[in-house]
């Protein structure tokens, strides 16, 4: 199973990529399971189970940690904006 990820605004910077596509492992097969996987690939990469308020989305629609991730989905990471 592959999927294509997206990262924005500060996560972009702090992981220093943008997009990427990934093959994922056995037993990774929601949003909650592939945070705690990408957290394994070092220190810059806990943020994502570190921060309580970072967003995510399945296929541009909003998703929480049980959201089903498939083959050839787009999974989207982002920290909450806000503006003014």
């Amino acid at each position: 199973m592959t999927i294509k990820l997206l990262y924005f605004a500060s996560l972009r910077e702090a992981l220093g990529t943008a997009v990427e596509e990934i093959p994922l492992p056995a037993g990774v097969g929601d949003v909650g399971t592939l945070r705690t996987h990408l957290a394994t690939r070092g220190d810059a990469w806990q943020v994502l189970v570190r921060s309580q308020n970072l967003r995510a989305a399945v296929n541009q629609q909003m998703a929480g940690a049980a959201a089903r991730v498939a083959d050839g989905d787009e999974v989207a990471f982002f920290p909450p904006v806000t503006g003014g």
